[in-house]
């Protein structure tokens, strides 16, 4: 019995010397990684170190100021969000995709005029500074125009009827005044159809809807 419990004791011991030296060897091995670097190595180790901490460091200082700048925004109820979404529509109302409402002109022509004529007003508008145009309840953009003889007008593929109705969103002053000061167009035009009646009212809400048409470009591309 003494002698199996020696040997026990004597097996147990020399478990623990194992272990201990294991563990040495793996400590050296770690303490050897660095050990084993010239001290050229290691000023570029510590370098690497130190570019690396600063660069972490700026981050973080960025950051802050990012956080800083939209806590702010947000106290104040302005957000970047907000301000591109503003932008957003206002290019939106202007290319025709959406709707359009505020103060202009409603302009009334009552008789017949060919085509070119009613181009004519419509350019007319446009030239003084008219922001938003729809004829018939067709909002005008690009590609969309006016053609036809009197009595026979069509635009965007629909017959405009008898009596037109122009709505155009603007400075009222400015566009009533374009079309309906002396020697302008609608005296030309009144000069040219003697049985055609121009009316323009100054209006303090227009509304003109937005297009149906597809505004995607076919051949041309946007440059960023």
């Amino acid at each position: 019995m003494r002698r199996a419990a020696g040997s026990m004791a004597v097996g147990a011991v020399l478990l623990l010397l194992g272990f201990l030296v294991v563990v040495q060897l793996r400590s050296q091995a770690a303490d050897q990684g660095l050990a084993g670097l010239s001290v050229q190595e290691l000023t570029e180790l510590v370098a690497n170190v130190t570019t690396r901490n600063n660069q972490l460091r700026e981050e973080i200082k960025t950051l802050e100021g990012q956080r800083e700048t939209v806590s702010t925004a947000v106290e104040r109820g302005d957000t970047s969000t907000g301000g591109i979404r503003t932008d957003l529509n206002r290019i939106l109302g202007w290319s025709g995709a959406l709707g359009v409402s505020g103060a202009g002109v409603r302009v009334t022509v009552d008789g017949a005029l060919p085509g070119d004529a009613v181009e004519q007003l419509l350019n007319e508008l446009r030239n003084a500074g008219a922001e938003a145009i729809s004829i018939g309840g067709t909002r005008l953009v690009p590609g969309v125009v006016v053609t036809g003889p009197a009595k026979a007008l069509v635009v965007a593929g629909v017959p405009l009827p008898g009596a037109l109705e122009i709505l155009a969103v603007g400075h009222p002053e400015s566009l009533a005044g374009s079309l309906a000061r002396a020697g302008g167009l609608i005296a030309q035009l009144s000069a040219r159809y003697p049985d055609v009646v121009i009316t323009v009212n100054d209006e303090d809400l227009i509304e003109v809807p937005p297009t149906d048409r597809d505004l995607n470009p076919v051949r041309g591309h946007p440059r960023l």
